[in-house]
């Protein structure tokens, strides 16, 4: 299902290089059970990043499920030449790819290879990258990327200095395009981000890493769609 048919105004997306692989399918399930319709899946190829994580076989395997559950899984490509990659992601059934503008010389003609594709295109940037920089690569794109941490291991803090860089994102890119976060996201910064302009949220830790992951998912759902009650 397109990325764009899925996602809600705000949304909240599970970040499944957090998860306990042993129990992938179970805790899936239980988060689309508890309202959750994108996911988000991070590629990490050990150069662009120091991890290798995972990739389209992984994806294949939840692909189907997550389409019959009336989901989508949204790609994060943190990899070093990021177009070799958008023909397995979309074999594989992902409904989007998100690449770094610091990982490609052509962000013009990525976007235009993953709209060939029928993938939905994301930009992401690091927190070394000017808003500026990143706003310019990111024509034709359906959302930018704002990393809040350097991209690699969750878990990581939130940089506080992405609030101000979220807010001037809003400011220059068109109002049809999202604006989402990566990184440090939980119950104590994701209103800061919502505030500044954020409407898609990535979350891992704060939702794979507690007792109850659908009750940690619905907890920032609330937050970000009721802000009065955070």
């Amino acid at each position: 299902m397109p990325w764009v048919e899925v996602a809600r105004e705000v949304e909240v997306e599970p970040s499944l290089y957090a998860a306990d692989f042993s129990q992938l399918g179970e805790q899936v399930a239980a988060l689309v059970g508890a309202g959750a319709r994108v996911f988000h899946f991070d590629a990490g190829d050990g150069h662009f990043i120091p991890e290798i994580t995972i990739g389209p076989v992984v994806l294949a395997s939840l692909a189907p499920l997550m389409r019959g559950w009336g989901g989508a899984l949204d790609c994060h490509l943190m990899v070093a030449e990021p177009e070799r990659h958008f023909e397995a992601v979309a074999k594989a059934g992902g409904a989007s790819v998100t690449f770094h503008v610091e990982a490609c010389d052509s962000p013009a003609r990525a976007v235009a290879h993953a709209r060939g594709l029928g993938l939905g295109v994301g930009l992401a940037f690091n927190p070394e990258t000017s808003v500026e920089d990143a706003v310019v690569a990111a024509e034709g794109a359906d959302l930018v990327l704002c990393m809040s941490i350097h991209p690699g291991y969750s878990g990581q803090e939130f940089m506080p200095e992405s609030v101000g860089r979220i807010e001037r994102l809003r400011k220059l890119l068109p109002e049809n395009v999202r604006i989402q976060v990566d990184g440090g996201i939980n119950a104590t910064t994701i209103g800061p981000a919502r505030e500044a302009g954020a409407d898609l949220f990535v979350a891992g830790s704060a939702i794979f890493w507690r007792d109850d992951p659908p009750a940690a998912y619905l907890e920032l759902s609330e937050l970000v769609r009721n802000p009065a009650h955070g």
